[in-house]
């Protein structure tokens, strides 16, 4: 018999490791039957994920898809506020129960756990790791067509928790017009590589103002670097979101899912496609 060397990829053996490195992925709720998962993921943070994830929620709703959103930005949740959602997750003997929108989107943040919004979240690494997880795990989301997960920025524990131990079926790459695009997009790229995770393609936010009299894009970060960087991974721009006015006060209004805009459908389409 070859001696180990911890290389489960290069190895025929099945090993006690192997079979665990094979069964991190965690079950969801024994009530719970979600069908696809999709991680909203960036480089850096500032980007706009919460946005793009919501957007894609109230796409997926208006086709008449079971839709949920898992924030996983545990120290910055924004999602509830963007849905305008102010009750408190409650609780049964069996679980918890998410919070559903005015449109029917189930969501569960830890900040519909928080006697106050503005508490801080001040929890090392791992406790908020752990969050996540029982959010998939202890949560009764029911029946769930597409479930996104708005992840945190960078690569840290909470995105390499998600990809161990939720069943990510692809993943959205968020990014911003500027020069450090590339960076961005090759730190989402290499860590869904490395977690052998599908990439659906990239959405460049805050990309640009259109004048409100003449109606001509205005690039306010310069020129979008966006395609290019995509195209060095031979990914697709799947959408560009401008600086609006008016989509920035429905998410201070809690109106996000009531808002429409185009500018997602073509990203909606290629998850529908999944």
């Amino acid at each position: 018999m070859s001696e180990c060397t911890h290389d489960c990829s290069s190895c025929s053996s099945n090993c006690s490791e192997r079979q665990e490195n094979q069964s991190m992925i965690e079950a969801p709720h024994p009530q719970s039957n979600i069908k696809k998962v999709i991680g909203v993921v960036s480089g850096k943070g500032g980007v706009g994920k919460s946005i793009v994830s919501s957007i894609l929620a109230a796409n997926m709703n208006r086709r008449e898809y079971r839709t949920a959103i898992l924030d996983a930005d545990v120290t910055g949740p924004s999602i509830p506020k963007a849905f305008g959602i102010t009750s408190k997750a409650a609780g049964t003997e069996e679980g918890i129960l998410p919070v559903s929108s005015k449109t029917g989107i189930d969501i569960m943040s830890v900040n519909l756990m928080l006697e106050n919004d503005t508490d801080p979240v001040i929890w090392r690494g791992p406790v908020i790791a752990g969050v996540v997880t029982q959010f998939w795990k202890d949560v009764i989301w029911g029946n769930v067509d597409y479930m996104f997960v708005d992840m945190p920025p960078g690569t840290g524990d909470v995105p390499l928790t998600v990809f161990q131990s939720i069943p990510v079926d692809g993943i959205v790459i968020v990014t911003s017009p500027q020069e450090l695009v590339s960076m961005i997009v090759a730190k989402a790229v290499k860590m869904a590589e490395m977690m052998n995770i599908p990439i659906i393609g990239v959405i460049e936010n805050m990309s640009y103002a259109e004048c409100p009299d003449c109606g001509k894009k205005i690039n306010i970060f310069g020129e979008s670097k966006t395609e290019e960087a995509a195209a060095k991974f031979g990914l697709k721009v799947l959408g560009k979101i401008p600086v609006n006015p008016k989509l920035a006060a429905a998410c201070d209004k809690g109106a996000i899912e009531l808002y429409e805009g185009n500018w997602l459908d073509e990203a909606s389409d290629a998850i529908e496609r999944l």
